[in-house]
């Protein structure tokens, strides 16, 4: 099942996001507080029975305030399945007609880790030094900036003083229910879902505060884009092989520049993570609270961001009138515009 944030493309500005769902990769997407209406009419019961039929369905931030999970969305698309065919419906959206938004419209928080050893020992011999021991014992990471969140076809653009803009092509992973020192066996159990993630870097910001070894900071913090919707664990289950850290999926970026021309910059697998998100979300709730609605990044999949590959591919930064599109494998394609800095 696919979960997202929709509204009509050509609809009126301002319009709220509703919630939707697909099964597997289909077009059609369906409107899930209009399934839920007429299956309370059907049957009054449903609402005194499951706090899922009890109030409007509205964005994924407010069920999971309610504390239901991602999954019990599959109820409603499930008894529309079982309905038979309904091409007229308006419950039914084509995806072509959609405008989606960013699929957690508020998490709490982004804890952004460091699973691809190929990524980690690129930038540590960028700086001359070798990856630490500490982290091939720990799963890393940092808290990012939620308050700058995009959704997909969303403009990015430099911050101020940055002319080294870059992308960061990662998985993503989203919270669906209370956490607190969750080991790694059950951990996995909490997660409701998986998106793509490009975690924008500003480099010479970032080149100047890692000097001083904290942060990172204002050369992160200006921009994070997520989506396009959130894929259930389900979607993956037959490319997950028993063991394995993390599912063998293909994980693509090109940026497509004002010429026209796209050029393909990264080429990397899931598969080849070395931390799953099992021992990331260990990590993150051991002695803390995680919430539903927080969100977990993997980190950087090797040859994912321009700091790797730039010479042997683009020839620069990314750049105002470039379209940058990143793909995962089974989970969508996220896309960005880059656009030069808003005037203050």
């Amino acid at each position: 099942m696919r979960v997202g944030h929709v509204r009509e493309r050509h609809g009126p500005a301002g319009a709220p996001w509703r919630l939707a769902a697909s099964a597997g990769t289909a077009s059609q997407w369906l409107d899930l507080e209009v399934l839920r209406r007429r299956l309370v009419t059907a049957d009054s019961r449903r609402a005194h029975n499951s706090s899922l039929f009890r109030q409007p369905i509205t964005t994924l931030d407010d069920h999971l305030g309610r504390g239901l999970r991602i999954e019990a969305l599959r109820e409603l698309v499930d008894d529309f399945a079982a309905a038979g065919d309904a091409r007229d419906d308006d419950a039914v959206l084509e995806q072509v007609d959609l405008a989606f938004g960013p699929p957690v419209l508020r998490p709490a928080s982004f804890r952004d880790f460091y699973a691809f050893e190929q990524h980690v020992r690129t930038m540590w011999e960028r700086r001359g030094g070798e990856i630490p021991e500490a982290w091939y014992r720990l799963p890393i990471f940092y808290f990012s900036n939620t308050s700058e969140l995009r959704g997909p076809g969303d403009p990015v653009w430099a911050p101020q003083g940055s002319t080294e803009l870059d992308l960061e092509l990662e998985v993503g992973a989203v919270v669906d229910t209370p956490a607190y020192n969750l080991p790694e066996e059950r951990a996995t159990e909490a997660i409701g879902g998986y998106l793509v993630v490009n975690d924008w870097s500003a480099r010479d910001l970032q080149r100047d505060e890692s000097t001083v070894r904290l942060g990172p900071a204002k050369g992160k913090d200006f921009a994070l884009t997520i989506g396009p919707w959130i894929v259930t664990p389900d979607e993956l289950a037959d490319r997950w092989p028993s063991g394995a850290t993390s599912p063998d999926l293909s994980m693509t970026a090109s940026v497509t520049g004002a010429d026209g021309r796209t050029v393909e910059v990264a080429n990397g697998s899931w598969g080849s993570a070395r931390y799953s998100f099992a021992q990331m979300l260990a990590r993150a709730s051991a002695d803390v609270h995680v919430r539903p609605g927080e969100l977990l990044g993997s980190g950087t999949v090797g040859t994912g961001c321009l700091l790797e590959v730039k010479d042997q591919t683009l020839g620069r930064w990314l750049e105002p009138g470039d379209v940058v599109t990143l793909a995962i494998e089974r989970i969508g394609e996220l896309t960005t515009p880059i656009v030069a800095r808003p005037a203050a």
